[in-house]
């Protein structure tokens, strides 16, 4: 009978210190970091921020903190969009139980993203802003949609949206606002739109417009832009 206990206590034991490893590996966590809302542009999705979420994820990030939010790109930055982004930034402030947000926009993501700091109540809630191509002063480009398209209206030149962006402070409050851009960009005319008064603006290698996305400087220098 005192053979069979101790075989059981060993066999036991041995479970416990197997299975001991397993159990106390602690979940991975990123509550160091802000979370990253990336704003695709017009006429795409989601899905483009596929790679750069991967290089988020390869360079320490959680995917738990990374967020792509998906819009109608047709419609108004001021009257509609800016107030949906507000109401998806409060859905990620409660899901993570963070204070604030960093946003990264490409083309014309900017625009709702600019809208919702400066006039939406963002300036609280975003600590760091990223412009990936953005037609922050507008694209003659955009006069080719702009009869039917808003969104393509609010990116021309001169637009109501970006004379009220740019009438006084282009990078209002105490958020760190960066661009980047490229002297290669086919759809930003001229390329110098993208840059903003007040903020980092990076020039990058020769890139067409939706290569930005996927580009891996340009994938590590927004990384290093929301670490600073």
């Amino acid at each position: 009978m005192r053979r069979i206990v101790m075989i059981v206590l060993l066999a036991l034991v041995s479970g416990f210190l197997m299975a001991g490893p397993a159990v106390a590996a602690p979940a991975r966590t990123d509550t160091g970091r802000n979370p990253v809302i990336f704003v695709h542009g017009r006429n795409a999705g989601p899905g483009v921020w596929d790679r750069m979420i991967t290089d988020f994820e390869s360079g320490g990030y959680s995917r738990d903190r990374l967020f792509a939010w998906s819009y109608d790109t047709t419609q108004s930055t001021n009257e509609v969009l800016a107030d949906r982004l507000g109401s998806y930034v409060d859905e990620v402030l409660r899901t993570t139980g963070a204070q604030q947000v960093d946003l990264v926009a490409h083309s014309l993501g900017g625009l709702p993203t600019r809208w919702y700091v400066a006039f939406g109540g963002g300036r609280q809630k975003v600590a760091r802003w990223v412009s990936l191509a953005g037609p922050n002063h507008g694209t003659s480009v955009a006069y080719l949609c702009a009869l039917w398209d808003q969104g393509c209206r609010d990116m021309t030149p001169g637009s109501y949206v970006l004379s009220r962006l740019n009438g006084d402070d282009e990078t209002p409050g105490s958020v760190q606002y960066s661009t980047f851009w490229s002297a290669c960009d086919e759809q930003i005319t001229p390329t110098s739109s993208t840059a903003l008064s007040g903020a980092v603006n990076v020039r990058t290698d020769c890139l067409k417009h939706n290569d930005l996305l996927t580009n891996s400087a340009v994938s590590s220098g927004v990384r290093e832009a929301l670490a600073g």
